[in-house]
């Protein structure tokens, strides 16, 4: 892609972790960045290619009404290619079915499902005028593999998959999409599951060997993987991904 092409990009989750790196590294490319997330990133406060909305994504009333304002298509007018990156999502609830938290369990759908399904429609319709629209799912090697104790996780991020392969049979030329998984990346919500009572979550020893071997990705290396292939000729010829198998 010509790095001289009007580029903007939404990121949802941007306030720390993946989200925050990819927020500052498609700043770095002179991309301009909509940041989506309950609170404001401290360190991009201030700048003028930067716009920041605080919403609660796992709020389904908040979330419809934000869908249904303006702020999406004002911020793509002119754009000539167009990024939707849905990265916010949450792990909880951990543990059994029978044990888990029925609020946990709507709270968890509305935001790792309903809002990335909602802003791709509402991406899509508004920026109808950008020749390139591309929408990143950030899923996960959950989605492909079941765990015991993360049926709410697996299912959520498996939904986003298939929603992918689905959008992806539209065959609108002008919209490319994939579902990502970024690996292993080395996040609050890593240090959540490491923290988690083997009765809730069986394999949390695995997670513990990865962190003590250096084995998890830091944010900055899988958000540059992540930008790398977003804007790459390739993004969008497979509906699904992960960042570990992508070509260098």
């Amino acid at each position: 892609m010509n790095a001289t092409t009007s580029v903007r990009a939404i990121v949802t989750g941007h306030t720390r972790g993946l989200g925050a790196a990819l927020a500052e590294q498609l700043l770095a490319q002179g991309i301009a960045v909509l940041g989506i997330s309950r609170s404001r990133n401290d360190a991009l406060i201030g700048r003028q290619d930067v716009e920041q909305v605080e919403v609660d994504l796992s709020n389904a009333e908040r979330l419809t009404q934000f869908v249904s304002g303006d702020t999406l298509r004002n911020f793509l007018k002119g754009a000539q290619t167009a990024l939707l990156f849905n990265n916010a999502g949450m792990v909880q609830p951990i543990g059994p079915v029978e044990g888990q938290d029925i609020a946990a369990i709507a709270q968890a759908v509305t935001l790792n499902v309903s809002a990335p399904l909602m802003l791709a429609s509402a991406f899509a319709a508004a920026s109808p005028d950008a020749g390139d629209r591309r929408i990143v799912h950030i899923s996960s090697g959950a989605a492909r593999h079941p765990y015991s104790g993360w049926s709410i996780y697996c299912a959520t991020k498996s939904a986003l998959d298939h929603h992918a392969r689905s959008v992806a049979l539209d065959e609108n030329r002008a919209l490319r999409i994939c579902s990502v998984a970024p690996g292993v990346v080395d996040t609050n919500m890593q240090a959540e599951i490491r923290s988690t009572g083997l009765d809730k979550f069986p394999m949390r020893e695995k997670f513990e060997e990865l962190k003590s071997s250096g084995k998890l990705s830091t944010p900055e290396e899988s958000a540059a993987k992540l930008i790398s292939y977003a804007l790459s000729d390739t993004f969008g010829a497979v509906a699904t991904a992960d960042v570990r198998e992508l070509p260098q």
